[in-house]
This record gives C-alpha cells, structure tokens and sequence, in this order.
C-alpha cells in the first residue's frame, strides 16, 4: 500500500516538474517580449507628442476646420466601443480587466437608449462577447503581440468609416494602458469625437507669434484637415503599443507566480513522499524486529 502511494506521489512530482519548465520558459519568454513592447510604445511616443503639438499649434495659431471627426451629436444614438485585449490567455488578469470594462459601457450605452456597434482587436475579446450573444460589427486578431501601424491604420480607418457615415455618434476606447512594469491599468478613453480645435489651443500668446511666421500650403485649416485622420491613427497606434507591453508583463508574472506555487508543491510532494516512504521502512524494521523475536521466541530451552 505504502509502495503504491509512493508511485504515485512521484508521478505527481514528475508533472510538476514539467509544469514548472513550461511556465519557467514562458515567463522568460514575456520577459523578452515585453522590454521590445517597451521600446516600440517609446519609440511610437515621439511621432503621437509631435503631431499633436502641430494640431494644437495650427489651432493655436487660427486655424479651424468642419471636419466630420469633430462632429458631436446631440442625441447619441449609436455608441462604438474599441476593446483591444489578447489573443492568447495565461495572462493573469489582464483580459478580464478589458472585458468587464467593454461589457460596462456597453451596458451604460443601452440603459441611455443608445445602440451599440462593437470593434474588437484581440481573440480573448471575440471569444467573450460572441458566446455572450452580442453582434460584433468587425473584429481583428492575430495582432495583439506585436501590433504594426498598418494594424492601427486598418482598424482606424473602418472606425473612421463608421462615425464620418453616421453609424457612430460616440466611440470609446478601451485598452490597458502600461504605467511601468509593475502596474498596468484599465483605460476607457473617448476616441471620437476629436476635441474641437478651438479647444485644442492650449497654447499660449508666444506659440502663435511663432506660427505666425509660417506659411502653410494649401492652407492652416487644410494642413489640419489632413492631420486629423493621422492623429487617430496614431492615439490608437499607441494603445495598442500600451496593451501589447501590458499583456506581456502581465503574462510574465503570471507565469512567474505558477513557477513559484510550482516548486512549493513540488516541496510539499516531496516531503509527503519522504514521509510516506520512511513509515513505509520503519513498518518494514517492525516487521522484521517482530518476526525476530517470534523465532526467538520458539527456540527450545537449555533445562
């Protein structure tokens, strides 16, 4: 009885080893992806600060456009809702957190009489709100690694499409943003529509005397115009920078933590199997001490 739970016991020992390899491997493997998502969403940074430094300066210095990205409804009838998550799990909290988010305003939009259009980057994503019974009106994955600005442009664009032709009269985005290694939070930002330009002026007297001595071809308000679908672009270009360096960090604690609760089951087996084994020999020396003394015990006597 002793030498079967014995077995068994080491079977166990045996698979939580391999366990521990495996979520060892994928944790270094997050370590890796992650400090290149960092370097991609710092790299990505510099262009995002620029071209909203020339938006504000242009409005700053005059400049005014009717475009369809500015365009508020009065009566919000149809709300978009970006939710950027993972294509894979293993990634502790980290999916959910955007889930439950998405799923919040989608339930607020639907308790103000509004509808609802879902844009979804991620499989986690997919997954959750089509088992769930909600329409998707488009949906990406396979880009939730490594998102490229192409990527960005592709979404953009078909969220662009949608708000210009009056399917959309709001869009939130909502992805996790990376703080630092240690923290990451859930963001729900508005993504359309843009703030108007007149509010974009935040710059002051000085900024505008220096716009002043530029000539814009065609025009301030035409250059602007131009710049605005790039702006989109490039705020959801950087979400999905965030989310990816997100995910991997998340990924890697995750698999950190697995490592660890590894290698104290495996401790805990194997003091159990330790155990299991030394009353397994102690009941074996009885035995055998009993036996002894039976035999002793029989032999004839000297009188």
């Amino acid at each position: 009885m002793a030498g079967a739970k014995e077995r068994i016991l080491r079977r166990r020992i045996a698979s939580v080893n391999s366990t521990k390899k495996i979520t060892r491997a994928m944790e270094l493997i997050a370590a890796t992806r992650v400090v290149k998502a960092m370097q991609r969403a710092n790299e990505a940074r510099p262009y995002a600060v620029q071209i909203t430094s020339v938006i504000e300066s242009l409005a700053a210095g005059g400049a005014s456009v009717s475009h369809p990205l500015l365009r508020k409804a009065e009566d919000v009838k149809s709300v978009g809702i970006i939710a950027i998550a993972g294509d894979r799990g293993l990634a502790g909290p980290y999916n959910a957190g955007v889930l439950r988010a998405a799923e919040r305003q989608l339930d607020a939009a639907r308790s103000e009489g509004a509808d609802y259009k879902l844009i979804l980057c991620g499989k986690k994503t997919g997954d959750y709100f089509r088992f769930r019974g909600y329409e998707i009106d488009a949906y990406y994955e396979g880009i939730s690694d490594s998102p490229t600005y192409a990527d960005a442009r592709e979404v953009a664009t078909k969220v662009m499409d949608m708000f210009t032709e009056g399917e959309l009269d709001r869009v939130e985005l909502i992805y996790t943003e990376f703080i630092s290694m240690g923290t990451q939070k859930v963001a729900v930002r508005r993504f359309l529509p843009l703030e108007d330009t007149s509010s974009m002026a935040a710059g002051d007297d000085a900024d505008s005397e220096a716009l002043a001595e530029f000539e814009f071809e065609p025009s301030p308000g035409g250059v602007l115009e131009s710049l605005l679908p790039r702006y989109v672009e490039a705020r959801l270009y950087g979400a999905m920078l965030d989310a990816a360096a997100s995910e991997h960090a998340n990924r890697q604690r995750a698999m950190k933590a697995a490592t660890d609760n590894a290698e104290e089951l495996k401790t805990k087996l194997t003091r159990e199997m330790n155990r299991v084994r030394q009353e397994a020999i102690t009941t074996e020396i009885m035995e055998i001490v009993s036996g002894a003394e039976a035999l002793g015990g029989d032999e004839p006597s000297d009188s």
